[in-house]
């Protein structure tokens, strides 16, 4: 059915009918009071349920044509704050576009990807690779792993990807995806505008604006988007945009406040091939911005709003002001806002080196001048964490030159710093801005080469106490030193121990007292007596209440007092046998204790700190044992910390986990944990399995490491090209 014939008017009429269950009728005039009761309502007309059936069997049909290509895409994402390594998961949509595997989506979706996982229509989940994303479009495409499809057949549906020149404001579109991750679902409404810019909130709101600057990535500058108001919600970004043929018409980028606006197909076709043929797409640039006519005054041509430096727009000699006519003898008249991203994407398209003669105005006086374009380059570049240093990275692409100032792009940019770490602790210490461009006496004059330098001086046997850091701040040269080799872990001091009775208590003050029977009940009530320990073997009760120690008392008179008792036990030795004087019910009696040594606490158990997981465990007390009810037969180490987006925490490790196995290999304390550990480090697998025990349920749980630092283009396929990724999900 041709998109343009589209029964739009019966539509209407079935949306209509839907609502309210009638045929359309007129309006009746008010009864009178004394009127006879009105007569019960009609039936709805003949054609009205097969209206209503129409509906649902062509939006039915146009949701099965691309429901089984669409798919929920799960992200593992990586930046880098305070200097170190972040990891963490988002989500959003995308639909298969080839036989191949190959899956349209947003950009902002796969941004600061590290791992990809893939959701089909039929439950499987699958590996994905990056195959290139354009931030200037919004748009990406990944590739399905084939060899991960199970059934008889290794073919994946596909969609048909339609022409969105065809769609027309008031055309019906369906919005699909997997909002909030949830189950894949459809959402109706009209396109209500299918040429939308975004302008800026200056210059009485009339001159092009990038739709974001997502991660120092602007985005938006080519692309006349697709306005509609089919809900879409967090999530949707990446999936289809759908008309009544079952054509995918656009991808989903953005929405809210009622509104969504989507990449038209045409442009989204475009990109996605050139993507998967160079693994980029590679544009034509002159450094310049144009402003249209509409408020200038200006009869014809295009208004040059800027000219950045060192580009080929002010080597030739352009300058704000000017009106260009002409390029290559082809009149330019841009009139309205949304004349400018066609313009854009005339030039980009050249091919890089195209000389352009331009013709233009300056000052009333017509001109003409030559200008070669050179290749639009990324705003932001590639970023790594040296987390043995604690700083991250980045390479100083022109944007991040010409914004901060620098004379030139040699060195690795300074993008922050982790606290306590060996580059805070230098003398000078680095700073966020500084430009490196020596490491131990030697230059490294690009990102790769600095990551290169890290991997060999940490894989060094020891690992250098000290290395010499040059670089510039603000223009200044200097050198600092760092301490690479990290310092042995140091376990919490421990108290000598002193006596102990094995009972947990609660201070009982004044008021507590009065309540229980009078001022006589104030001390310490028994809220349990531990197992396993001496003060079990003793008389001792749950609700006991000691009130004196060896005739002294102990009656805390508030929350201040509360460890008088425990110091009046401590005063005693170790084996001596103590009397406590206590209150059951009114009763006193005297209870004789043999004293037994301080049990170690939490607070002074043995730790480890695993950075590359960046996972805390400690050994387990004994008032782990007795909180979770484990006996003497329970071994491992217990968490105490795992981030969110480390290896661990992305893994599923949680504190309170106890952990038992490792890769089949038995934890049974801190010493066994940092042996398994270690040999982990060394032989640095793809997948790790923790077996751990959290209250009385064993799960396993599997971390997915990523051990060497990488530049974000190293995570991409060897043919595939490392464009700029937007942020934001």
């Amino acid at each position: 059915m041709n998109h343009r014939t589209s029964p739009v008017l019966p539509l209407a009429a079935a949306l209509l009918c839907s609502l309210s269950g009638l045929a359309p009728t007129t309006t009746a005039a008010a009864p009178r009071p004394d009127a006879a009761p009105p007569a019960p309502p009609a039936a709805p007309a003949a054609d009205a349920l097969p209206l209503k059936q129409d509906l649902r069997e062509i939006i039915a049909a146009a949701r099965d044509k691309v429901f089984p290509a669409l798919v929920n895409i799960h992200v593992v994402t990586v930046e880098y704050w305070s200097g170190k390594e972040t990891k963490s998961e988002s989500v959003g949509s995308g639909t298969i576009i080839s036989p191949e595997g190959h899956i349209l989506t947003n950009a902002h979706v796969v941004s600061n990807g590290k791992k990809f996982k893939v959701t089909l229509a039929d439950k499987q989940e699958i590996s994905a690779v990056l195959v290139g994303e354009d931030p200037a479009t919004d748009l990406a495409v990944l590739k399905l792993n084939p060899e991960e499809l199970k059934g008889n057949t290794k073919t994946v549906p596909v969609a048909t990807i339609g022409d969105s020149d065809q769609l027309q404001v008031g055309d019906y579109v369906l919005a699909m995806g997997s909002p909030f991750s949830l189950s894949r679902s459809v959402t109706l409404g009209i396109a209500s505008n299918v040429s939308r810019v975004f302008v800026t909130s200056f210059s009485g709101g009339s001159e092009v604006d990038e739709v974001d600057r997502i991660d120092g990535q602007r985005t938006g500058m080519f692309t006349n988007w697709i306005q509609h108001d089919a809900l879409i919600n967090p999530g949707n970004s990446g999936g289809p945009l759908v008309n009544l043929q079952g054509e995918v018409i656009g991808v989903n980028t953005r929405g809210g406040n009622g509104m969504g606006f989507a990449s038209p197909s045409n442009l989204a076709r475009s990109i996605a091939d050139r993507l998967i043929k160079n693994g980029e797409v590679a544009r034509s640039y002159l450094g310049v911005s144009f402003r249209q006519l509409d408020k200038s005054g200006l009869k014809e041509g295009v208004l040059v709003t800027s000219v950045a430096k060192n580009t080929p727009a002010a080597r030739a000699s352009l300058q704000a002001g000017d009106v260009i006519v002409m390029f290559d003898g082809r009149p330019i008249n841009v009139r309205f806002a949304e004349e400018i991203p066609p313009l854009t994407r005339f030039v980009a398209d050249k091919p890089i080196g195209t000389v352009i003669k331009v013709t233009y105005l300056r000052r009333g006086e017509t001109k003409e001048t030559d200008v070669t374009t050179e290749k639009l380059l990324r705003d932001r570049g590639d970023r790594t964490a040296l987390r043995g240093w604690g700083l991250a990275v980045e390479e100083i692409t022109d944007l991040v030159a010409r914004e901060n100032q620098l004379d030139s792009r040699e060195g690795i940019w300074v993008t922050a710093i982790r606290g306590g770490g060996p580059a805070a602790l230098a003398e000078p210490a680095l700073q966020p801005g500084d430009v490196i461009n020596a490491v131990g006496g030697d230059t490294v004059e690009d990102l790769k080469s600095l990551v290169e330098r890290y991997r060999v001086i940490m894989a060094q046997d020891p690992i250098p106490e000290f290395l010499t850091i040059q670089f510039d701040r603000r223009g200044k040269n200097q050198v600092t030193l760092i301490k690479p080799r990290p310092d042995k872990p140091e376990d919490p001091p421990r108290e000598a121990a002193k006596a102990w009775v094995g009972v947990a208590t609660q201070p009982v003050l004044k008021e507590l007292a009065e309540q229980l029977g009078g001022p006589q009940h104030q001390g310490f009530r028994v809220t349990r007596v531990y197992p396993r320990t001496l003060a079990a073997a003793s008389d001792l009760k749950v609700g006991d209440i000691i009130t004196a120690v060896n005739g002294d008392k102990v009656q805390p008179r508030g929350m201040q007092d509360a460890k008088v008792l425990d110091r009046a036990i401590r005063k005693l030795k170790i084996e001596e046998q103590a009397k406590l004087t206590v209150l059951r019910g009114s009763e006193p009696a005297q209870i004789t204790v043999t004293l037994e040594r301080t049990r170690i606490g939490p607070e002074e158990a043995r730790r480890d700190e695993n950075k590359d997981f960046e996972l805390s465990v400690r050994e387990i007390t004994f008032f782990d044992r007795d909180d979770n009810r484990w006996d003497e037969t329970v071994a491992g180490v217990l968490v105490v910390g795992a981030e969110r987006g480390g290896w661990a925490g992305l893994g599923g490790m949680f504190s309170g986990d106890l952990i038992q196995r490792i890769n089949d290999k038995p934890v049974t304390d801190l010493a066994t944990y940092r042996k398994v550990m270690a040999e982990i480090t060394k032989a640095q697998p793809e997948r790790v399995t923790f077996v751990v025990l959290n209250r009385n349920r064993t799960s396993f749980r599997f971390v997915e490491p990523e051990w060497k630092p990488t530049l974000e283009g190293e995570k991409k396929p060897a043919d595939a090209a490392s464009p700029t990724p937007a942020a934001g999900r």
